[in-house]
């Protein structure tokens, strides 16, 4: 099982967890909840995991730029809506999508995050 790294700094507050590299940062205040609730620890594995694959596709450094130019394109799209924006990147979209399938990265196609870039 991947290893959760919990601090104070890493994600912004307001976020549980964010995966920079493959490597998945907790927020410190979460822990308890995290590590007591099989369900919610297993929902927040996927949706990372599901970034992992995302990354090493992309190489690993394509990956944050993609992230964020499609984030940035999404402000413009959504009004400036900051949540809608985050939640329409194409990354995050499959991530949400999939984070209560426990088989998907099993069968995941390679670069399954295209399928999510113009659908509405």
């Amino acid at each position: 099982m991947k290893k959760l790294i919990y601090n104070k700094i890493i994600p912004f507050k307001g976020f549980v967890a964010i995966n920079l590299f493959g490597l998945i940062f907790v927020r410190k205040e979460k822990k308890a909840y995290i590590e007591n609730n099989y369900y919610a620890k297993s929902v927040l594995l996927n949706h990372e995991l599901v970034h992992t694959a995302q990354y090493k596709e992309l190489l690993y450094v394509f990956y944050l730029p993609l992230y964020i130019l499609n984030y940035v394109i999404n402000l413009f799209v959504y009004k400036f809506n900051f949540n809608k924006a985050y939640r329409n990147i194409c990354f995050e979209r499959e991530a949400f999508k999939y984070e209560y399938s426990d088989y998907y990265l099993d069968q995941r196609d390679w670069f399954a995050w295209l399928k999510f870039v113009f659908k509405s």
